[in-house]
């Protein structure tokens, strides 16, 4: 059975206690997480002891560290690049992101032989030209220029090209300029820049997606979502974190075990170790294509990191021998995720952050929060309300409210790493399979909303948010991932409606039916009788709970208007299926004067 960690569906949530079957015995959180003891162990062995026992039991072949680093045969290169039917020296494809008016960031990595794989070291530095084109085949060029591949930077390359005409579509390539591959050419990426702050725009379309773990199934809404980014349907694509997991091989899988295997094998927690996770992930064909179609605006949560991740720790994280100081991990993990995402190049140094905002003209200003790295710790329901806790930190929550008070934009749309609305559950006696997924979503026979991950533990910050943006003229807009599910949820402040929150579901990390498959022993269809229930018993105890589907996979997309937004929530048939099917399964429509339409 595979033993899935603590953070799971619904919030990364830590389960204190919860009633099971109907007499007094609890189920703790030793259940789905091994004690800080068990952890050591286990990690030091998966690291140091047992790579190749664990590719053995996923029955893989997969090459260890030391081969992948130096080995001159071709096994390595081979098996590290399966999943994609890219050649060197272009493996991860392109790239772009964060659209301004007159620039957007393009992104590649540039591997220079066989044995320069992500996070080896090895390679030398290589000069690569860029162009900027308003065709696809590259016919009208408009802006060029050289960057270095360096490998100091794990060989990844990030361009701003300012110059460019606003709210344009464009297309860009890179070529090799030095070295063996000279004269290589990568594939041709779509992007677009942003509308001037000025310019009225009565439509603005984009997919919200989060949560993407590799071994629990394949990238089928990354596929298409591709397709929809080159059809011109896109405008960009907002990612809400856990673009990576950091869980060693056959950690998190799914209900049918391991889809397809981590590299390297065991947890991460090294910057060689997120370099490798990131560069597997980006052999993904469908995940590559979805990046090479839209510029992509993206933040992360805990599994960047480690799970449930705060300023000085987190839950996933033991401090020593086996895994080091946090300082060092956090440090090591934000410079992979700043390489291997097309983000704008600022050193924390000079006053780089990753919570931002983009304006899209007249119709949209986005906010994109980052809630992990100033957070407090969890803590217990009798510590929520206290007013010196924080999720934002005092300098983010400023800023927050400053371009909240400053904006005239129609909408203001919050980029949002965990659920803002709270929840209030009820455990079912005598029914442990509902109280196991219940557990995920912690909750207790008082009532009380208890998640305590999420913005219900740490109150004073959340009111603050909320009367900066009730205080503000104009539609308020939270699009949130994390809790592997679909959400639609008014949000109020006191009696008012504030504004309304869509809940993207996981690309593909579990969901309820694969937990109680994995729980019960018992396959779980999409849908089964005992995540219906937890679906009724959390829109019965949360009135402003709209919808909410537990058991699907997928990702969204925003149609937004000046007096409306449409969320359209796509689903994946079966996310172990690497030929699955995606389709529209569900539209809420909400406006400011009269909320949700059903």
């Amino acid at each position: 059975m595979v033993n899935f960690p603590l953070k799971a569906i619904f919030g990364e949530l830590m389960f204190s206690s919860m009633s099971h079957n109907s007499g007094s015995s609890h189920i703790s959180s030793s259940c789905s997480n091994p004690s800080s003891s068990s952890r050591i162990n286990r990690r030091t062995a998966l690291r140091w002891g047992a790579a190749g026992a664990s590719t053995a039991a996923a029955g893989f072949g997969l090459a260890t560290a030391a081969a992948q680093r130096g080995a001159s045969d071709s096994a390595p290169l081979d098996t590290y690049n399966q999943n994609s039917g890219s050649q060197l020296p272009f493996l991860h494809g392109v790239a772009s992101g964060d659209p301004l008016p007159t620039s957007v960031v393009l992104w590649t990595r540039v591997t220079p032989d066989r044995d320069s794989l992500p996070g080896s070291g090895l390679g030398e530095d290589i000069k690569v030209d860029w162009e900027v084109a308003t065709d696809e085949a590259m016919g009208t060029v408009v802006a060029q220029g050289q960057a270095v591949a360096s490998v100091a930077h794990d060989h990844t390359v990030h361009v701003d090209p300012f110059g460019l005409s606003p709210d344009t579509e464009y297309f860009y390539r890179f070529r090799v300029a030095s070295g063996v591959h000279s004269g290589a050419e990568s594939p041709v990426g779509r992007t677009k820049t942003a509308p001037t702050v000025d310019t009225h725009v009565e439509n603005l379309t984009f997919a919200v997606a989060s949560c993407a773990n590799y071994e629990s199934g394949f990238f089928n809404a990354y596929k298409d979502m591709a397709q929809r980014g080159r059809s011109g349907e896109l405008d960009f694509v907002v990612f809400l974190g856990d673009y990576i997991y950091e869980y060693p091989t056959g950690e998190y899988a799914g209900k049918s075990g391991i889809a397809r295997p981590h590299h390297p094998v065991w947890e991460i927690v090294t910057l060689e170790d997120y370099r490798v996770r990131y560069g597997r992930y980006r052999t993904d064909a469908h995940l590559q294509a979805a990046h090479a179609a839209a510029p992509w605006v993206v933040v992360w949560d805990d599994h960047e990191t480690a799970n449930n991740s705060w300023r000085d720790g987190a839950e996933n994280h033991t401090p020593g021998f086996a895994e080091g100081e946090w300082s060092r991990r956090w440090n090591d993990a934000l410079q992979a995720y700043y390489e291997w995402m097309p983000l704008r190049q600022k050193q924390l140094s000079e006053g780089g952050k990753l919570y931002r905002n983009l304006r899209f003209g007249s119709l949209m200003e986005l906010t994109m929060m980052d809630l992990r790295t100033y957070r407090d710790q969890e803590t217990t329901a009798a510590n929520f309300g206290d007013p010196n806790r924080t999720i934002v930190g005092n300098e983010q929550l400023e800023w927050l409210r400053d371009t909240i008070s400053m904006s005239d934009a129609t909408w203001m749309v919050m980029g949002n790493s965990v659920m803002m609305a709270p929840m209030r559950l009820m455990t079912f006696p005598g029914n442990d399979a509902a109280n196991e997924g219940l557990r995920f979503v912690k909750g207790n026979t008082s009532g009380f909303a208890v998640n305590s991950d999420q913005w219900d533990g740490y109150t004073a910050d959340k009111d603050r948010l909320l009367e900066a943006l009730e205080a503000r003229e104009g539609n308020s807009l939270f699009i949130t991932g994390d809790i592997h599910s679909e959400w639609a949820n008014d949000i109020y402040r006191g009696e008012n409606r504030v504004a309304c929150e869509m809940v993207t579901t996981s690309i593909s990390a579990p969901n309820i039916d694969e937990i109680l498959t994995t729980y019960t022993g018992i396959y779980h269809a999409e849908d089964n009788s005992t995540s219906l229930l937890i679906e009724d018993a959390i829109k019965s105890a949360n009135p402003w709970v709209k919808h909410l589907d537990y058991d699907s996979h997928g990702y969204a997309v925003a149609n937004l208007f000046p007096g409306r937004v449409d969320m359209n929530y796509y689903r994946v048939s079966d996310v172990e299926d690497p030929d699955a099917s995606v389709t529209l399964a569900v539209t809420k429509t909400w406006t400011p004067e009269g909320g949700f339409d059903s």
